[in-house]
């Protein structure tokens, strides 16, 4: 009996392509974990990052976030990897939404809309944009044209609509090239369930429970408004000066200048156990403090 693989007779192209697809997905998670987890010091952003390419001598990547934060990006990286990167600025002044649906999802879909363009993000619904007599094609391409932030909500019905996927595809296009933020909102589908070419994006999720705070959080994000708590204060330490004596000697003295009336010699008087349980020391550590 012949040697198998995978339930087939083994073939050495077959086991060629699969180690090589194996070593790809490998390499594409462990620049995803490098590159995703660096964060600006000073405004706690992560950057988003998308891992592009099925074959090794094909990965590129593409990321995405304020020209701070891609600066500090660019010094963690060699020339070559710098070479095989897009490097997307985030867009500057007011945001323009295009939404994507399925029409089984429409009143999701309106609240979604009306939510982000009562917090001031111009959004693209097809519900107010097309008209009798419109051609789709050309308004779906303006709304398009002039988006900086595609988002896509991704439900159940929506995953299996041909349109959907289209206007996705177009979507990509403008994120990779540098025009618009992609934005994957989950709605009734596990992170897991996504497109392979979605899988390393942050998907945000809407719950129906809690409905309006996810729409808050999408929001905050558009508008780059960090979940990160302002920075408090330091405390301030109270540092002690050098004396030369040991921590014990050096509380003893405390006491003594700290509880004396007129600084004479016999004033305040305090024994050895008293002492003791006033500093939290033992008896031991006392007696060699004083001598």
């Amino acid at each position: 009996m012949g040697m198998r693989y995978n339930g087939r007779p083994f073939d050495s192209g077959d086991f060629a392509k699969d180690f090589e697809a194996a070593a790809v997905e490998s390499i594409k998670e462990q620049l995803w974990e490098r590159f995703s987890a660096i964060r600006h010091p000073d405004t706690g952003e992560f950057p988003t990052v998308l891992v592009l390419g099925e074959a090794l001598d094909d990965l590129r990547l593409s990321i995405e976030g304020s020209p701070q934060l891609l600066a500090l990006v660019k010094d963690k990286m060699s020339d070559n990897e710098q070479a095989s990167t897009v490097f997307l600025p985030l867009q500057q002044g007011s945001p323009k939404a295009f939404l994507s649906y399925s029409f089984d999802d429409r009143e999701l879909a309106e609240t979604v809309a009306r939510a982000l363009m009562a917090d001031g993000i111009d959004t693209w619904w097809a519900e107010w944009e097309i008209r009798s007599g419109d051609s789709l094609r050309r308004k779906i391409d303006e709304g398009l044209g002039n988006c900086t932030h595609f988002i896509v909500l991704l439900t159940p019905s929506a995953m299996q609509k041909p349109w959907v996927q289209q206007e996705m595809d177009a979507g990509l296009v403008r994120r990779i090239s540098g025009q618009a933020r992609f934005i994957a909102l989950r709605y009734g589908v596990a992170a897991r369930e996504l497109p392979p070419l979605l899988s390393g994006m942050l998907s945000p999720e809407l719950d129906a429970a809690r409905l309006d705070e996810g729409v808050r959080n999408l929001v905050n994000d558009i508008h780059g408004v960090t979940r990160k708590p302002q920075l408090g204060a330091a405390p301030i330490a109270a540092v002690q000066p050098a004396t030369g004596y040991s921590k014990v000697a050096t509380a003893i003295a405390k006491i003594f200048v700290e509880e004396t009336s007129d600084a004479m010699f016999s004033h305040p008087q305090k024994g050895v156990d008293e002492l003791a349980a006033t500093i939290e020391a033992s008896e031991e550590d006392i007696e060699d403090a004083l001598h």
